[in-house]
């Protein structure tokens, strides 16, 4: 709910503890640094608007697109209830982002809330989650997009890339080239600004609707009752395990927050940007499911990341109408590898200028508004992962970075409600405080649900931070300097 009254007088910052891993940093701090860089000052230019199609962007596509083709043989026709599953669990954490996103506007979404309320040491593991979650998820849907790059080739000029050049090692390739050059593209038009780039986004992000609309229109006319039937053959354990994997198509919707330092009008627009998109993207993902379940039996969308262009093939029994939604894909899926490449970007500007990452990160360039070296390293780094690892180790590794994440936020509006009670909030989450504990149990559950492989590969992740943060970020933080 908007809260539009005059807040009382913000109250005193308590004292810092002197344990350095429980240092925090003041919200009156970290608000009043905003867009402050080496060398130059990221510009405030995103408008409401733009601020919902980079989220829009971050998000919308992935699950459709490309990860869908794993849930489905998990949950079979119930992997819709999946998707609902997915989308009010990414709700609670919605509501709490939003809140947070309105009273403390900077680039560093969680990892920004949990420094201010937890401590330097839960920022820090926070931080190295949104990398997990950010990083990995541009390379895995960049994975994706090399799949349906193919579908297009094939049906407009009659072949396609190689094997070996179009899939990652495991996958029956060497690499998977077409995934590393959309990175590198998306990293050629971020280097231009915040707002050129939001302009780019939002033409792709229009393109992807409208193509997602016309496969709604188009495959309906496929459907199957027979295809819903059994509903969930894998049972519960089954839906469960769905929701898990495509939980890591929702994770765009908190993109808005890394632009906080960007937005015209942050406080206001950027929750109203994170609960709409996360909206028209829920809406979305449920009815394009709906109908994929119903035009193609379950079992036919293992192994393949390009269903919904084969769905539009069968239904039609011609290839063009698969090749406009290839087309479309190709697209939508461009956007969501230029908008989490975005918000990696300010993640990393945030940390850096807390001194927890080299400084590199945080600098700007005067003429463009955009800290080019910090996209250039993390592209080519992005870009690698896309080009040599499995999407399906990918995806796993995504989520439970993000549900960590989602989780620690639940935590944080809490405590800041607690701590700063007349902090002026111009959005503030219903039913609190049920709405973030409900948010923070649903994050646990669905990290419960994940396989132990992804669980072993996120506690070795974990471990490399750890190193960093104790050889690094412990003594060069800006608040662990300014002790001295």
């Amino acid at each position: 709910m908007l809260d539009h009254g005059q807040a009382p007088p913000l109250t005193t910052e308590p004292r810092r503890p002197a344990h350095p891993l429980l240092r925090r940093k003041p919200v009156e701090q970290l608000v009043s640094e905003g867009g402050q860089g080496e060398g130059g000052m990221l510009r405030r230019s995103l408008t409401m608007w733009q601020l919902t199609m980079i989220s829009i962007g971050a998000t919308l596509g992935t699950g459709i697109f490309v990860v869908l083709g794993e849930a489905a043989p998990k949950a079979g026709p119930a992997v819709t209830i999946s998707f609902v599953i997915a989308g009010l669990t990414a709700l609670f954490s919605a509501l709490s982002y939003a809140e947070l996103a309105g009273s403390v506007p900077v680039s560093g979404s969680s990892y920004s809330y949990s420094y201010a309320t937890m401590g330097e040491f839960i920022a820090w593991v926070c931080g190295w989650c949104l990398v997990l979650e950010y990083a990995v998820s541009v390379a895995a849907v960049a994975v994706g997009w090399g799949q349906y790059l193919n579908e297009l080739l094939d049906g407009t000029l009659g072949f396609t890339i190689p094997d070996t050049l179009s899939n990652p090692l495991g996958d029956g390739g060497w690499i998977n080239l077409p995934s590393l050059v959309v990175v590198l593209l998306a990293m050629v038009f971020l280097m231009r600004g915040a707002k050129e780039s939001a302009r780019i986004n939002s033409i792709m992000v229009a393109v992807k609707i409208v193509t997602l609309v016309l496969f709604i229109g188009i495959g309906v006319m496929g459907i199957k009752s027979g295809n819903y039937a059994p509903l969930a053959p894998l049972g519960i354990t089954g839906i469960s395990a769905a929701a898990s994997t495509l939980f890591f198509s929702y994770i765009g919707f908190d993109a808005a927050s890394t632009a906080g330092e960007e937005a015209k009008n942050p406080k206001k627009d950027l929750p109203r940007a994170i609960m709409l998109s996360l909206g028209i993207v829920t809406i979305l993902y449920v009815l394009v499911a709906f109908v994929a379940v119903g035009a193609m039996p379950w079992q036919d969308f293992k192994g393949t990341e390009a269903a919904l262009a084969q769905i539009m093939t069968n239904v039609t029994g011609t290839s063009v109408w698969g090749v406009v939604l290839a087309a479309g894909a190709v697209v939508a899926i461009a956007s969501v590898v230029f908008a989490v490449l975005y918000g990696q970007t300010r993640i990393l500007f945030a940390m850096s200028r807390d001194g927890l990452v080299p400084k590199v990160f945080a600098k700007v360039d005067e003429k463009t508004g955009a800290p080019r070296a910090n996209v250039v390293i993390v592209s080519l780094f992005c870009g690698a992962l896309a080009a040599f690892i499995p999407l399906g180790e990918l995806a796993n590794a995504t989520s439970i970075g993000t549900l960590f994440a989602f989780a620690l936020v639940n935590v944080a509006v809490v405590i800041l409600r607690r701590t700063k009670p007349d902090m002026p909030r111009t959005f503030k989450v219903a039913l609190f405080p049920v709405t973030p504990i409900l948010g923070f149990l649903a994050c646990g559950y669905m990290m419960y649900s994940l396989p132990t492989a992804t669980w072993i590969a996120f506690g070795v992740w974990m471990a490399v931070g750890l190193v960093v943060y104790f050889l690094y970020g412990i003594r060069r933080s800006t608040l662990a300097t300014a002790e001295k």
